[in-house]
């Protein structure tokens, strides 16, 4: 005989595949989903909230409050996050209500490390300004230096603000390049970890992969800042009050004079990490020498924002929050390589009482200490 399973209302604010909804379909479940590739207005959410939907999927452009979260009072059972930050759900009105919430890590670490790779080997060798000239039919002559000069990677340091998965996955990608690194995580030092990426470093040296033997380990934040030609952004959104080592505007106008004035800084993380507007005075100062960002605090970026400068287009690359959107990460069904799949799972775990019911044995649930037996 079949197994019945009740029918689940599930409002989904954007298109995350249409895959990974079939597979909740195939379980019975009444999908609908916000039909606008914009996100829907936050009353809209309200109103669908209160209509008595059992899951809401979100994306980081939905703010889910304590009036989404009263708006489902007695009804609504899991928001389910599309991503792997929720600085866009007020965690303390979740658990308040005793809402579970999930999110996406773990799936999008190796995508994005690359990214970050790529797009500070893009703004080092200025990428983007070479094939100008040829599209703008503006290649004339070969040169030696003119009209510019990009910057080696290779044999430079790099410094690891954030020492978490996509951090540490980073590194085991860069050392290729044979760089030295510099690490910085604010919390617990994995020393373990660079242990071990040291002896693979050193293997290559012993093997005459590389000249010089390379290095790897921990230093203060205003070190690796001081001693770093790239500086790759890895740490979560953390506001002030809200954890003990606090991340907003972590780079700022005094911290971006520490780095080196040819150096440049990558930030594939949260926007508000870094302060936008001492970022475009260290560049128009020559205080840095250049930036790759991804994560804005304003997104999509604000068309009058001083980032979008055309004086500093050569040396600013910027990308449209961009870095796990490879075909694998973002629509997977598979849970396990997936941001859909694992979205949709968080949404089934829940729902169906997964895991002996309990949220805090769930795997993809992010407040678990709301359902704690001290709780």
């Amino acid at each position: 005989m079949t197994e019945q399973r009740r029918l689940f209302r599930v409002f989904a604010t954007c298109n995350i595949g249409y895959e990974a909804f079939d597979v909740l379909k195939k379980r019975g479940y009444e999908v609908e989903v916000y039909p606008e590739p914009e996100p829907p207005a936050k009353s809209w959410i309200v109103v669908k909230v209160r209509s008595g939907i059992d899951a809401l999927i979100t994306t980081l452009r939905d703010r889910i409050d304590g009036e989404v979260f009263e708006a489902g009072r007695g009804s609504l059972k899991v928001v389910a996050q599309y991503a792997v930050g929720f600085d866009n759900i007020d965690r303390a009105a979740a658990n308040r209500y005793r809402i579970p919430f999930t999110n996406t890590a773990d799936v999008l670490t190796e995508a994005t490390a690359e990214f970050a790779l790529f797009i500070l080997g893009n703004v080092a060798r200025k990428l983007c300004p070479s094939e100008r000239l040829v599209r703008d039919n503006r290649w004339g002559i070969w040169h030696p230096f003119l009209p510019f000069l990009g910057d080696e990677v290779t044999g430079k340091t790099i410094a690891v603000i954030g020492m978490g998965r996509i951090g540490q996955a980073f590194i085991k990608k860069a050392m290729a390049l044979d760089v030295d690194f510099l690490c910085y995580n604010g919390g617990v030092e994995d020393h373990e970890y660079t242990r071990k990426i040291q002896e693979a470093m050193d293997v290559r040296f012993r093997n005459g992969f590389t000249p010089e033997r390379r290095t790897i380990g921990y230093v203060s934040f205003e070190a690796a800042l001081r001693g770093a030609d790239f500086v790759s952004v890895h740490v979560p959104l953390v506001r002030e009050g809200e954890g003990r080592n606090p991340t907003y505007h972590l780079f700022n106008e005094k911290t971006l004079r520490w780095m080196k004035p040819t150096a440049f800084l990558v930030n594939t993380a949260r926007g508000a990490v870094v302060d936008e507007k001492a970022l475009v005075d260290a560049l128009r100062e020559g205080v840095i020498a250049g930036a790759a960002l991804d994560v804005y605090e304003r997104e999509p970026l604000p068309a009058d924002s001083p980032l979008r400068d055309p004086k500093l287009e050569n040396r600013v690359r910027l990308f449209s929050h961009f870095a796990s959107a490879g075909r694998l990460t973002r629509l997977s069904t598979n849970p396990n390589q997936g941001m859909a799949g694992r979205c949709v799972q968080g949404v089934i775990d829940v729902l169906e009482g997964r895991y002996g019911g309990g949220p805090a044995n769930m795997p993809y649930v992010v407040n678990k200490e709301a359902f704690t037996s001290s709780a």
